[in-house]
C-alpha cells in the first residue's frame, strides 16, 4: 500500500515533472541549435494583454500547484495516531510547523546565501559551456501585481518540492525499509530530474542541492528551513531577473 501510495503521490506532482522535463531535454537536444539556442521560461504570462485575466490564471496555477501537499498531508494525518490522539501527525511528522521560528529562518537564510552563491556561478558556467539552456525565471508584463506572484511562485516551489520530494518521500522510502544513503540518492536524482529541463547544468546542480539538503533534513528532521531556504533562491531568482535583466551583461537573457 505504502509502494503505491508513493508512485501514485508522484505520478501527481513532481514524478509527473520528471518525465515531463525528460521529453523536453530530449526535444531541446534533437533540435536545431540544440541547448545553446533554446530558453526555459519559468513564470510566463497567460494573457499578456488582459492582466486580471493573466492574474487569475497565475493565482490558479500556483494554487492547484500546492494540491499534493494537501494530499501528502491528508495521508499523514491517517497514519497510526500516537495513543491518546485523534488523526496522525500530519505535516508536523515533517516539521513543516511554526514550532521553531528562529531555528528555520536563521538556518534557511544561511542555507539559501550557501546554495544560492554557488548556483549562480554553476549555472553561468554551464551556460558558458553550452551545457545549459538560457533560463529566463520570468517573462511577466510589467503590473502591480507581478513581484508579488513572483514571491507567491517562489514560496509555492519551496513547499512543494521539499514537502513532497524531501520530507515525504524520505519518511516514506523509511518506512519501505530502503537504506538511508540509498533513499536519499533516490530523492536527490528526483530532484536534478525534474529540473533536466534546464539542461545538464541544471539537472547536476539541483542533484547535488537535494542531496545538501536531504541530509540536512536527516540531521534536523525538519523541512522548515529547507522551504524557507528555497523560498529565498527562488524569490531573489524571480525578483533579481526582473529587476536586472538587459542592465547587466553578465546575465545570460532570451
Amino acid at each position: 500500500m505504502l509502494r503505491h501510495e508513493v508512485l501514485l503521490v508522484l505520478a501527481l506532482s513532481l514524478g509527473a515533472s520528471a518525465v515531463s522535463s525528460l521529453i523536453d531535454f530530449a526535444g531541446v537536444l534533437t533540435r536545431p541549435g540544440g541547448l545553446g539556442d533554446s530558453t526555459a521560461t519559468l513564470n510566463g504570462s497567460h494573457a499578456p494583454d488582459r492582466p486580471w485575466l493573466d492574474l487569475a490564471w497565475q493565482l490558479f496555477g500556483i494554487a492547484t500547484a500546492l494540491v499534493p501537499v494537501a494530499l501528502v498531508a491528508h495521508l499523514l494525518l491517517r497514519e497510526r495516531p500516537a495513543r491518546g490522539a485523534l488523526a496522525g501527525p500530519g505535516l508536523r511528522a515533517l516539521g513543516f510547523d511554526a514550532r521553531r521560528p528562529a531555528f528555520d529562518l536563521g538556518w534557511g537564510a544561511a542555507l539559501a546565501a550557501a546554495m544560492g552563491g554557488s548556483g549562480l556561478l554553476l549555472y553561468l558556467g554551464a551556460h558558458a559551456a553550452g551545457a545549459s539552456l538560457t533560463v529566463v525565471p520570468e517573462a511577466l508584463p510589467d503590473v502591480w501585481w507581478k513581484i508579488p506572484v513572483l514571491v507567491a511562485s517562489a514560496v509555492q516551489n519551496a513547499v512543494l518540492e521539499e514537502v513532497v520530494v524531501v520530507g515525504y518521500l524520505l519518511r516514506r522510502l523509511d518506512q519501505l525499509g530502503w537504506h538511508p544513503h540509498r533513499a536519499l540518492l533516490a530523492s536527490a536524482l528526483l530532484r536534478g530530474s525534474y529540473h533536466l529541463y534546464q539542461g545538464l547544468g541544471g539537472f547536476f546542480g539541483n542533484a547535488a542541492m537535494g542531496l545538501i539538503f536531504g541530509w540536512c533534513y536527516r540531521r534536523w528532521g525538519r523541512v522548515m528551513p529547507l522551504a524557507v531556504a528555497h523560498a529565498l533562491i527562488d524569490t531573489v531568482a524571480f525578483v533579481g531577473y526582473a529587476l536586472l535583466a538587459g542592465h547587466v551583461d553578465w546575465l545570460p537573457t532570451a
